[in-house]
């Protein structure tokens, strides 16, 4: 819980700003962390399946995007004991807290491209609630 009655100066004597939309944009808003959070919904994927379904992101970026997706706990990376090594990545809980979010990102862009004559096609597809 948030105590107003104290001054951010008090709290955060560097002064930081903590805003709501700009952390969520901090944790989702890199180039292609959506999409990795979005094709993770449904079930963990493995490195090369995120790659098939992410072609315009380079390897370093997509396994940068990773790296900062787990850093931030969003998703969790499970390595397995065989040989070649198996690497699985899927949401935590917090990252599944985030699918309501991507859920309205999706339906509002979807709306937004209808709207000027654009048809969605894209590796997304439409999660039924």
């Amino acid at each position: 819980m948030c105590d107003t009655t104290q001054k951010d100066s008090e709290v955060f004597p560097m002064e930081k700003i903590h805003c709501p939309v700009g952390e969520t944009i901090r944790l989702i808003g890199g180039k292609y962390k959506a999409l990795i959070l979005w094709f993770l919904t449904e079930q963990p994927k493995r490195y090369g399946e995120l790659q098939k379904l992410i072609p315009e992101a380079t390897a370093k970026m997509l396994t940068q995007q990773l790296r900062e997706l787990e850093q931030d706990a969003l998703i969790s990376r499970t390595v397995y004991p065989v040989v070649p090594p198996k690497v699985e990545y899927a949401l935590t809980e917090l990252g599944k807290s985030m699918i309501p979010i991507l859920q309205s990102m999706y339906q509002w862009g979807e709306e937004y491209l209808k709207e000027r004559g654009v048809c969605p096609n894209c590796a997304m597809k439409k999660h039924e609630n």
